[in-house]
């Protein structure tokens, strides 16, 4: 249902860049109590693409309650506003690029 119900930035995101990268990506992936926007085992990342929901208070401490939790997991949580994917999505993509770029210098 997730899959079906993402955001434009969510999916421009996923047909436009994540879909075709190695190592696979995986998108509304259940890890343990969350589901997490778009996630790839091998670097250990996960990419979440926040939008106006992410802004208030009590959205600021279950997006951080989250991103605890999943980095005592041994992952890495980057996020991305959906005006950054939608506006500047070059500018995202590469951003994200890095971010992997770095993962796999890491990763074991």
């Amino acid at each position: 249902m997730l899959r079906n119900g993402a955001t434009p930035a969510e999916r421009r995101l996923w047909f436009g860049f994540l879909r075709e990268q190695h190592p696979q990506w995986y998108r509304q992936r259940p890890l343990d109590r969350f589901i997490v926007d778009f996630y790839c085992p091998r670097l250990r990342l996960v990419v979440e693409v926040d939008g106006a929901t992410h802004d208030g208070p009590d959205a600021t401490i279950r997006d951080a309650e989250r991103t605890r939790f999943l980095r005592a997991r041994g992952l890495r949580v980057v996020r991305l506003t959906n005006g950054a994917v939608l506006h500047c999505f070059a500018d995202a993509c590469a951003w994200l690029a890095d971010r992997m770029a770095e993962q796999q210098r890491q990763a074991p």
